[in-house]
């Protein structure tokens, strides 16, 4: 048989330490293994309470040793998405930005007159300022239901990202589709890696936020939302339980309502849809408590809450007066606080600026129609 010199060898061996198949490289008896670095999540965040309480609970539930360790099958993170790691302020919420253009400003639509009204109360609240009427979630979610009726949900998917591609109003380098706050994305990564499941339980249409956070790798069986009846394009008037659905066709949008997912509304939809209670929550308004006193309540686990609160009135168009007062109602709660100004390195990233709101002055209103 034909031996290696020794020499040959060590020459063998110094390219598979240099390629890196061993984890140790040394020719004596004091062979150092040399550690893979840790993953730095957090690049983008400064050293903050809601931060280090964040890390503290993952590693605590995690650890199989703790008294406190939830397997990964209930290992549930729900979040809100307007405020919360989507931009919501150019100037209002997306979906209130997109049935304005819908009523208003698309000349491919001619809205029924309760629909353009409350498009115009949109626009009269994000332009003169004028209070949008009493209980106005639910008259805009009505009026989004008549808005997109009849569109198959690929017509919707395609119009709502159509909008999405927009320049975002009062911002320079970004669109409205890519308006996400980069530091909470990096949240998402850190619980998916910690074999966390995180659903977006939104007050949005769900198909909105499906188109929105498709972008960012949120599965759609991961996404609550607002909801319409559905109906297949040649159902008719029967009944579901009535009618089979064929090859040949498409699941279009209806104009009724299903249900407005704010407040304890998210709670039933998460009970409904995840059939486990969340021992995490993050949200950014009062529509989101309901959500994370579920998880608090949570009474087989050890759960935590986290609010957003939109405190920077540099890098984004906020009131920080009332944010600060916000924060300390949140924390009263039991809620950690993030603040957008201080704990947030950059929001949306490197190239986007804040500007003044701009309005075109040829857009249709409601007295042109």
């Amino acid at each position: 048989m034909k031996t290696i010199s020794s020499k040959k060898l060590l020459f063998i061996l110094a390219l598979l330490c240099g390629s890196g198949m061993f984890v140790s490289c040394s020719n004596d008896d004091d062979a150092t293994t040399v550690a893979p670095a840790a993953k730095e999540y957090f690049t983008l965040w400064n050293p903050c309470e809601a931060l280090t309480a964040l890390k503290e609970y993952v590693e605590d539930v995690t650890n199989p040793a703790s008294a406190n360790f939830i397997k990964e099958e209930d290992r549930i993170a729900t979040f809100d998405m307007d405020g919360t790691f989507v931009g919501e302020l150019y100037p209002t919420y997306f979906e209130y930005n997109l049935l304005e253009y819908r009523a208003l400003d698309d000349a491919t639509y001619e809205a029924p007159a309760d629909v353009m009204e409350t498009a115009q109360e949109i626009r009269d609240f994000v332009r003169n300022g004028k209070p949008l009427p009493a209980h106005f979630d639910m008259k805009h979610a009505q009026g989004a239901a008549k808005a997109y009726a009849g569109m198959t949900l690929a017509e919707f998917d395609t119009y709502v990202k159509a909008y999405a591609a927009q320049p975002a109003n009062g911002f320079t380098g970004m669109t409205y589709g890519e308006s996400f706050y980069k530091p909470m994305l990096q949240v998402f990564e850190y619980l998916k890696d910690k074999g966390f499941t995180c659903y977006v339980v939104s007050g949005s249409d769900r198909f909105i936020c499906r188109a929105l956070t498709e972008r960012i790798g949120i599965e759609p069986n991961r996404v609550i939302g607002m909801d319409v009846k559905l109906r297949s394009t040649s159902q008719g008037t029967e009944e579901g339980v009535d009618h089979t659905f064929g090859r040949e066709e498409d699941l279009v949008r209806t104009d009724e309502l299903i249900i407005k997912n704010l407040k304890t509304n998210k709670v039933l939809q998460i009970s409904q849809e995840i059939g486990k209670v969340p021992v995490l929550s993050f949200g950014n308004s009062g529509g989101d408590t309901s959500m994370h006193n579920y998880a608090l309540s949570n009474p087989l686990h050890r759960s935590a809450a986290f609010m957003l609160i939109a405190d920077d009135d540099v890098r984004d168009h906020a009131n920080r007066e009332k944010a600060l007062t916000l924060g300390d109602q949140w924390r009263r709660a039991g809620y950690h606080v993030i603040s957008m100004r201080d704990d947030f390195r950059t929001i949306y990233g490197d190239g986007v600026a804040k500007t003044d709101f701009a309005f075109p002055a040829n857009a249709k209103t409601l007295t042109e129609w």
